[in-house]
């Protein structure tokens, strides 16, 4: 099987000269899903001289299967639920309160273990860049742009090296544009696109962030509006 990219860095930079019409605009943002994304959406960032921060979104999974999602939270307190899920269920209130509270008390801890007491970058009216390293299933970047269209940002991008193509085409009709460098078929599993694919530490996601933080001040100043 073809390796496409050395490590996450490496699909950063390519994934980052794929977007380069993007590139010293004052609207743009780069959101990072963490923990694997946050790699490659630093060298994504870099190349377009944008700010970048995380994204992060916790499944609601449904009790005793949880990996049917019958919503999810995210960044910034928001929260989405499926109420197909919910009603065919019939998934109580008070069911769902508390598998909320529990990712919420989740995605504070990570938020705080990633950026401290800084508050997220503010997607209003912006051009948002979503980056991961890979789509499998994409269940995870679907709460994401649900999650993130309700801050109401200007326009959505997915931006990622390796995908399902059939993922990829079921996300394309939810945001306003999708590049997926590579779409195997069949995927199998988005390690198997990588030479190096070892996990990405928090502690890697907060050094990385903090590095994007000072810079983030001089990209700013020197971006030109679209």
């Amino acid at each position: 099987m073809e390796i496409r990219f050395r490590d996450r860095r490496e699909a950063g930079r390519i994934l980052g000269q794929r977007l380069a019409t993007y590139a010293n605009r004052s609207d743009v943002l780069i959101l990072a899903l963490p923990r694997g994304g946050v790699p490659v959406a630093f060298e994504v960032a870099k190349a377009l001289k944008a700010p970048v921060d995380v994204f992060i979104v916790r499944k609601l999974g449904v009790p005793g299967d949880e990996e049917l999602a019958m919503g999810a939270v995210a960044t910034g307190g928001i929260r989405v639920l499926n109420e197909n899920v919910i009603r065919a269920l019939e998934i109580p209130e008070t069911v769902i309160e508390t598998v909320t509270e529990k990712e919420k008390q989740e995605l504070e801890r990570r938020e705080f273990i990633y950026r401290g007491d800084r508050p997220p970058l503010d997607v209003r009216a912006r051009t948002v860049i979503l980056v991961d390293d890979g789509l499998a299933t994409g269940s995870t970047m679907r709460a994401a742009v649900a999650a993130l269209k309700q801050q109401q940002p200007a326009r959505i991008i997915i931006a990622v090296p390796v995908a399902s193509p059939s993922t990829c085409e079921e996300l394309r009709s939810e945001v306003n544009e999708i590049v997926c460098l590579a779409t195997p078929e069949p995927l199998f599993a988005i390690s198997l696109w990588y030479e190096d694919f070892s996990q990405t530490s928090d502690e890697e996601v907060r050094d990385l962030l903090e590095q994007t933080m000072k810079g983030s001040s001089v990209s700013s100043t020197n971006s030109s509006p679209p």
